[in-house]
């Protein structure tokens, strides 16, 4: 190519491409709104798939850093009814393909494989337009402008990417999660990180559920899943932390203690997140010199697989434009040939009919197939 990849998003999917990019030679800018890569933290663990997000991996060849931050035994799986009987206990053996990452050690990886001046701190997007011949400029917020020959929305959930492709905006699914962090929880929750193990723990009912995953430092970092409308959570106010927990809390009557505690006893302050999807099966037809990956393409509520398609779809961007570099307009229809069908084919645990009150047995054994199942090929 006769000039850099203009990549707009630091995250996981937009560094994977830079990084597998940079393998085969080829030059990439990555403009980011965060001012720096401590600006903010990175979310608590993700499971890397050996059917998509390793695969990724391998291809930026980066397997060795990979493994060297993989938690041991954190695959472990717990799911536990609401009075706290535990109906699965399944033990991290090393042998599944769902190893534990911390997400901020990943993007380090992959930010530290970077050349330094590939990414551009600070540089938030207020805007895109096509300027015709596959051309695009992008303005950012402090009315600087550049253009490009090729570029890639990997700016997430709201990007400013899309609307050169589609006016598709992200919906509310009608349900949200509260986050929650209990600390020192052997010493000071014993019960509560009993129930959770060594793992992630999943507790489902109908309508609603808590998941927790056992973090590094003796954390346990929560997510407290409610079927209720944005209003609804609006109403409470966030800012005084102890009427919130309470008020989330009163959700989960009747619910085993060591269960409820991760509302109820929480270290932080709980902080909702409410869920966004595309349509599902969107497509767009092919505009010369632009196109996306991960939760700019085809965000759904969070479903295991998010992060790993992200990485995936850098990964197979790149590989494409590498293949073509000097037809750049083949490269991106191939990559968007694969890309589109492969997120529609994501297996889930949490479709449209789980956001409402007709969560069954028969999908809570649903949601413990996708973590119990045997590995996948893609």
């Amino acid at each position: 190519m006769n000039s850099p990849v203009t990549i707009i998003g630091a995250g996981l999917g937009g560094l994977t491409l830079a990084r597998v990019l940079h393998v085969h030679g080829i030059e990439s800018t990555v403009y980011e709104a965060e001012s720096s890569p401590s600006a903010r933290t990175q979310g608590g663990l993700l499971d890397i798939h050996d059917y998509n997000g390793q695969l990724a991996l391998q291809e930026a060849d980066l397997m060795d850093e990979f493994h060297a931050i993989i938690l041991a035994g954190h695959q472990a799986l717990r799911v536990l009814a609401p009075d706290g009987t535990v109906t699965l206990d399944k033990p991290d053996d090393g042998t599944g393909g769902r190893p534990e990452v911390p997400r901020g050690d990943l993007r380090q990886v992959l930010l530290d494989s970077l050349p330094a001046d590939t990414v551009c701190w600070g540089h938030k997007v207020s805007g895109a337009r096509a300027l015709g011949e596959g051309r695009h400029e992008v303005t950012f917020a402090d009315g600087r402008t550049i253009t490009t020959n090729l570029l890639v929305g990997a700016d997430g959930a709201w990007s400013r990417v899309r609307p050169l492709l589609t006016e598709a905006i992200p919906e509310y699914v009608g349900k949200s999660v509260v986050e929650t962090y209990l600390f020192e929880a052997d010493t000071r929750h014993p019960a509560t990180a009993k129930a959770v193990g060594g793992g992630m723990m999943i507790a489902p009912s109908p309508g609603k559920e808590i998941f927790a995953h056992r973090e590094k430092g003796d954390t346990l970092h929560a997510y407290v899943g409610l079927p209720m409308p944005q209003d609804w959570f609006d109403a409470i106010d966030f800012t005084d932390a102890a009427a919130a927990a309470a008020r989330i809390a009163a959700e989960f009557k009747g619910w085993a203690p060591e269960l409820t505690a991760l509302i109820s006893e929480s270290d932080t302050a709980p902080i909702p997140r409410s869920l966004h999807a595309l349509p599902t099966g969107l497509r767009w037809e092919r505009v010369p010199g632009v196109t996306l990956l991960g939760d700019a393409a085809h965000l759904t509520a969070p479903n295991g697989e998010g992060a790993n398609l992200a990485m995936l779809d850098g990964a197979e961007l790149a590989k494409a434009i590498a293949a073509h570099p000097d037809d750049i307009e083949t490269a991106l229809a191939a990559y968007e040939r694969d890309m589109f069908p492969r997120s529609e084919e994501v297996v889930t645990f949490d479709g449209e009919e789980a956001h409402g009150d007709t969560f069954d047995d028969a999908m809570a054994q649903e949601l413990m197939d996708v973590f119990t199942a045997p590995d996948r090929t893609p």
